[in-house]
């Protein structure tokens, strides 16, 4: 009977503990607002700055998991590189040991009755008389804080009558099988609470009541700090490739963290000892765990964080999408670069095969399908990337030797990526109008629009493979184009005047006819530009190879 008592006390006490964690990170969440994630992007402009931040935060919040999916956020968002996520992901690993410190500097020593319970009343009074504002969650977090110390002295006091009532000298198990069960009951707990912070909240309550040895204490430390990582992993399952590679960051970052602090562990617990020694501070198994935890992730860190490019570098090459892999280049890469000639040539064909994209999408921009929507989305944003890489790769172009011919066609492939880029974005402009419906609700203005965009269409396909024999019948077919334009925008305003559609309608309608012509003029301009570039290759090579003649012949 004593036995059931004692575990329904852990139960118990743990759910507390549990309920008190949760309270807190979604209370303090709440009534931070925005602020959590502004902090994160403001001061996780390098690695380095990313684990402070990651650590501050996630010591405020009490949950690595809401700091590592905020950071998760901002990289999908593109508002944080992978590279300065991973510095958070480290620092909240850091931060999540503010958990031990709660449990051995204030846990055991604070007055249940005297403090923790008013906090608790405190905190669910504010509730009541601010609801649904930054207070009441203030409240909710104060009452969690409260909830803490309660599930604390419950585990605690249970843990003391486990000692008290059954010899556990059986169940001690010592060396390498001993290390391996303590850390496996570390990570079976991590897994099953979902939260590091219970996991280690009990392991140093267990130490501190005499239950288990330091030695054993730190080795299930160590597997909770293994099996925080399921957490990630489980919200991975099905998630962005972004997601999967900070989650697969963390496991890697984790276990190693695990590996070293294994094969140092004696050491620690020296170097703990002398410090406690030297500062004259209480050698409590509650303080000497939290000096372990916090100890064996910083140096972690420092291992780590020399290697976090080359890690960026690996994680960015697994779990690649079939967006991600449209959205790389086909003809650029580093080496090209240090050629400035072959880099010309290889971004000529970059551009063509960005074109090539864009042109498979322009006749879907008013499609009202959802599946073709989706579609013409991930293309448009695919074409945005690209023009991003290519003006990335224009400006990483050796510069030593580049000589003045090079420099001008540079310059030019460089308008004509500007050109894409500006086409993409208007292209996403009338997708987004169309889709409103009463842009094209009218049958005859559906029919006037489908066909504008199939004129345009062809012509754009004529452009691109260079079928007009000459620059004037380029334009006399251009020409045609305006004058339906502005029949066609003649069209609108006299349907608007007599009433058949809204001065909306005509305005949004009339902003797509803009749009379309516009991407018609840009698009007669990448070509000409790329021709330019290319007559000039041409030329250049044909003037070396008459050089090279006379100089054989001389």
């Amino acid at each position: 009977m004593d036995s059931i008592v004692l575990l329904g006390n852990i139960i118990g006490g743990l759910g507390l503990f549990l309920l008190a964690i949760g309270m807190m990170t979604d209370g303090l969440k709440l009534a931070a607002g925005n602020a959590l994630r502004t902090l994160l992007a403001k001061w996780s402009k390098t690695p380095f700055r990313g684990v402070l931040s990651g650590a501050a935060m996630t010591a405020l919040v009490q949950s690595s998991s809401a700091v590592t999916v905020a950071s998760l956020g901002f990289v999908n968002a593109g508002l944080l590189s992978m590279r300065h996520a991973l510095g958070i992901v480290y620092g909240a690993n850091i931060g999540t040991t503010m958990t031990g410190w709660l449990v051995a500097v204030v846990g055991f020593k604070l007055n249940i009755q005297a403090v923790a319970l008013p906090m608790i009343g405190v905190g669910m009074i504010l509730k009541l008389l601010k609801p649904n504002s930054r207070i009441a969650s203030l409240g909710i977090a104060i009452a969690g804080f409260g909830l803490f110390f309660v599930g604390i002295d419950s585990l605690k006091t249970a843990f003391e009558g486990i000692v008290s009532t059954f010899d556990l000298s059986q169940f001690q198990a010592s060396g390498i099988e001993g290390f391996l069960m303590y850390l496996a009951i570390g990570f079976i707990m991590t897994v099953l609470t979902q939260s590091s912070s219970a996991s280690i909240a009990l392991t140093i309550t267990a130490a501190t009541s005499g239950m288990v040895g330091i030695y054993a204490a730190g080795a299930m430390v160590i597997g909770a700090n293994i099996g925080t990582t399921s957490t990630a992993l489980f919200a991975s399952i099905g998630a962005t490739s972004s997601a999967k590679r900070v989650a697969t960051a963390q496991v890697i970052f984790n276990v190693t963290t695990a590996i070293v602090a294994a094969l140092v562990l004696p050491l620690l617990f020296a170097f703990i000892n002398w410090i406690t020694a030297v500062a004259d501070l209480e050698a409590a198994p509650g303080i000497t765990l939290a000096i372990f935890h916090t100890l064996f992730n910083l140096l972690g860190v420092a291992l780590i964080l020399p290697l976090n490019d080359w890690l960026t570098s690996f994680l960015e090459r697994r779990f690649v999408s079939l967006e991600e892999k449209a959205s790389k280049p086909k003809h650029l890469d580093k080496n090209i670069a240090q050629t400035p000639d072959l880099a010309v040539n290889a971004l000529i064909l970059e551009l063509l095969s960005v074109s090539d994209r864009f042109l498979s999408v322009y006749p879907k921009l008013l499609s009202q399908q959802s599946s073709e929507i989706t579609v013409v989305e991930n293309d448009l944003k695919s074409v945005e990337t690209l023009c991003q890489h290519i003006s990335q790769f224009i400006v990483e172009v050796e510069r030593e030797a580049l000589s003045e011919q090079t420099t001008e066609a540079l310059a030019s492939l460089m308008r004509v990526e500007h050109y894409m880029l500006s086409n993409a974005q208007k292209a996403e402009a009338i997708s987004a109008l169309s889709r409103r419906r009463e842009v094209l609700a009218q049958p005859m203005l559906e029919g006037q629009f489908t066909n504008y965009l199939s004129v345009t269409n062809e012509f754009m396909k004529m452009v691109r493979w260079r079928q007009f024999d000459s620059s004037d019948a380029l334009n006399v077919q251009f020409d045609l184009l305006d004058k339906e334009h502005h029949t066609l925008k003649s069209a609108l305003v006299l349907e608007a005047t007599q009433g058949d559609i809204s001065i909306s309608q005509m305005t949004d309608a009339t902003e797509c006819m803009e749009f379309l012509l516009q991407i018609v003029h840009m698009w007669i301009k990448v070509f000409s530009r790329i021709q330019q570039v290319e007559d000039s290759i041409t030329t250049a090579n044909s003037t070396h190879g008459d050089s090279q003649q006379n100089v054989e012949g001389d």
